[in-house]
């Protein structure tokens, strides 16, 4: 098969378009806004990983959860080991979060380890933060398969 020189041409044009559009979107990539200065902003204030607030609403929640889907009377009686795992690991450009574990005590007198974060402005309807855990072992409906990595960074 022959090609000729135009062909040849044409070629090395559309090459050097697209070439120059990955460029292109690599540059807008690099010029995203933090969250801190879009229409409406963010602070990136997040409670810490110890937070009373944010450990009480992992064990409210997982209570209620445990007695209105699993018919279990399992509960969170106590914390330990309480540390942050990473702060806005998913970049500048994004709600800002902070991923905590901890060990936690159960009344069946198990440990058993939570991974949660906390994300600015995700509470209800957007006010306060919201909290986002998983308990390993107990994740029944696998929604943060594998053994709650999904809910860490």
């Amino acid at each position: 098969m022959r090609i000729s020189a135009g062909a040849s041409i044409v070629t090395a044009v559309v090459l050097l378009a697209n070439g120059a559009a990955s460029d292109v979107s690599a540059a807008q990539r690099e010029y995203d806004p933090p969250a801190e200065y879009r229409y409406l902003p963010y602070s990136g204030a997040i409670p810490s990983c110890a937070d009373p607030g944010v450990l009480r609403e992992i064990t409210d929640t997982f209570a209620w959860r445990e007695v209105q889907y699993w018919n279990s009377g399992l509960a969170i009686v106590n914390y330990e080991s309480v540390a942050e795992t990473g702060y806005r690991t998913n970049g500048a450009t994004y709600i800002p979060r902070r991923f905590c574990q901890a060990e936690a005590m159960f009344d069946d007198g198990r440990r058993r380890r939570v991974v949660y974060n906390v994300g600015e402005a995700l509470g209800f309807i957007g006010l306060g933060s919201g909290v986002t855990w998983c308990v390993v072992g107990l994740d029944r409906n696998h929604a943060f398969s594998p053994n709650c990595r999904a809910a860490g960074p």
